[in-house]
């Protein structure tokens, strides 16, 4: 009898090999001998969602956190289309994330084999890079590459597919310590010319503006951050990948820029006269009307990832290279000037701008209905002397928690930014809690968002995953009946959701605590509660359906604000 190993044991000594922990999954018929190998596997945790959705944002989630990658796995077919969305919303966001499918045998690929599907098609487009394993030999090498190249440069998902038999079949090989990828060439020192170049702009601006994006977090450049805005005396926005990599408690910290951004942060972008954009891809959910987006403004645009450079804005200074190091040089090459302009009067225009509170919508029933903005508020005074991390959905509460809740540092911030995908905040909060089991994790969520994952609870209840989830419910598709009523002549079409479903009900028949809250007097105790509550706890708090989210109309111009008084 043979005692060499399996391609699929090779395949989890490869994972254990690159310190996987955790993978999020869900078995079925074709990749059996990988779960057959993991039944015994005591380094390697197996998390079973309830579909195969949560496992993929799970798993970005928990890369997030982590800053290396999360694994998920399904099996051939639907498995590996359930993946779809949470893989793509990975790559819109540039996390890395490692999928693992099963496939049909190889000898039945492409003859419309039970549950087979062009996996390798399918991820194409939303993947860094993706293999299909045509033997067992080559399992080693391709685990090594695929986890290089998720992390490598720009982050993003890789894809393996691997076929039953590829997992039946004994085989004789080694795992290699190290991998030479082609073509994957990185530059992460900014060109010297350049830097000298974005130095003289900022060194002699009136009005300089930062603008912070997703790259800053992934770098870890938020002392880079801090130090240059202090240097220069230049407030900062973000955008909503970049939220947390300027603390917002700081006095030049301007908050959320864009379509929802602050009137502080919009402003700013639309008056400067040198605007430093650090790690983002001016994304139209930034900046508006192209056109009209810092019109005044010299560009010095800093990204790892040259194809976004000149994509979506044309910029006057391009700097290919990682945010951390580009900002180091920079900060260098400022200090070595002796000419740093005053900018006293840039100062006070912020400082105005800033001091513009924005009042409550109007409403008959303000004292009857809670806020969306006083949940934030009660929820940032709970969480803001704890170690947290907030996950959200998408749709208003997305908006609402991204424009006023205050968050200090990166990574505690995780929201679906690209693709915009309903469903996240529940399965990425269930990921980042395993990443960081020590930290409170929150996930805000809307009813509707909440009902596409709902089932996920179940994942949190019988792995002891404990998350407190808000519902900001307010039985709509709040984001659509919000355009509804501004764009459409108030036509809620199909935007209104059952006000039948009792959502505590729902998270109690998981196992789970929950709470509801039907009147402002109630809600401040109901947090307390749910924090004092242990395990996973979920608050239906019934919102104001009627309050409106200060926007930017779509193709406006950022000073074009909504909705704010």
């Amino acid at each position: 009898m043979s005692e060499l190993p399996t391609g699929a044991r090779v395949l989890v000594e490869c994972l254990k090999e690159e310190g996987v922990e955790h993978i999020f999954g869900y078995p079925g018929g074709a990749v059996l001998p990988i779960y057959d190998e993991i039944y015994d596997e005591v380094s390697i945790e197996h998390i079973l969602v309830r579909h195969e959705q949560g496992a993929a944002h799970a798993a970005d989630g928990y890369a997030r956190v982590k800053g290396k990658p999360g694994v998920c796995m399904a099996t051939s077919g639907p498995g590996a289309t359930n993946l779809v969305t949470g893989i793509a919303t990975a790559y819109m966001d540039s996390s890395p994330v490692i999928a693992i499918t099963g496939q049909v045998p190889t000898t039945m690929i492409g003859k419309d084999a039970f549950q087979e599907v062009d996996a390798v098609g399918v991820f194409m487009p939303i993947t860094k890079h993706n293999y299909q394993i045509g033997k067992p030999e080559e399992i080693p090498e391709v685990v090594k590459e695929a986890f290089k190249i998720a992390i490598t440069g720009r982050p993003g998902p890789v894809h393996i597919d691997v076929p039953k038999d590829v997992q039946e079949a004994e085989v004789d090989v080694e795992i290699p310590k190290t991998v030479e990828v082609e073509g994957l060439n990185v530059v992460k020192r900014g060109h010297p010319v350049q830097i000298k170049r974005a130095a003289e702009l900022l060194a002699e601006a009136e009005r300089p503006v930062i603008l912070a994006g997703g790259g800053c977090v992934i770098s870890n450049a938020t002392r880079e951050l801090i130090e240059l805005a202090e240097l220069l005396g230049a407030p900062v926005a973000t955008t909503l990948m970049g939220k947390g990599a300027f603390p917002e408690d700081h006095p030049l910290a301007l908050g959320m820029a864009g379509m929802h951004g602050t009137k502080a942060a919009n402003y700013a972008l639309t008056e400067c006269d040198v605007l430093l954009a650090v790690g983002c891809r001016f994304s139209d959910r930034t900046t508006g009307d192209p056109s009209g987006f810092a019109p005044e403004a010299k560009i010095i645009h800093i990204d790892i990832d040259p194809a976004e450079i000149g994509k979506n804005i044309p910029v006057d200074v391009p700097i290919v290279g990682d945010a951390k190091l580009v900002l180091r040089d920079l900060i260098k090459e400022l200090k070595r000037r002796k000419y740093l302009r005053e900018r006293k009067r840039w100062g006070e225009r912020i400082e105005e701008l800033k001091a513009e509170v924005e009042m409550p919508p109007e409403s008959t029933e303000s004292d009857q209905r809670i806020s969306p903005r006083e949940l934030v508020r009660v929820l940032h005074e709970a969480l803001k002397d704890r170690d947290y991390i907030l996950t959200t959905d998408v749709g208003q509460n997305q908006m609402w928690m991204a424009r006023y809740f205050p968050v200090e540092e990166p990574r505690r911030f995780i929201s679906s930014g690209g693709l915009g995908t309903m469903g996240f905040g529940l399965p990425a909060a269930l990921g980042a809690k395993v990443a960081a089991p020590e930290k409170t994790v929150v996930a805000v969520v809307g009813d509707g968002g909440f009902l596409m994952t709902a089932q996920e609870l179940a994942t949190a209840v019988d792995n002891d995953i404990e998350v407190k989830v808000f519902v900001m419910d307010n039985r709509l598709l709040g984001m659509v009946a919000q355009w509804q009523r501004l764009f459409y002549d108030e036509r809620l079409s199909e935007s209104k959701l059952d006000e039948k479903t009792d959502i505590v009900k729902l998270t109690e028949s998981y196992g789970a605590a929950g709470i509801t809250v039907e009147e402002p007097s109630e809600l401040e105790s109901a947090v307390e509660e749910a924090f004092e509550t242990p395990g996973t706890v979920v608050v239906d708090v019934f919102v104001d359906p009627e309050e409106i989210i200060p926007m930017v109309p779509p193709g406006g111009e950022l000073r074009d604000i909504l909705g704010e008084k």
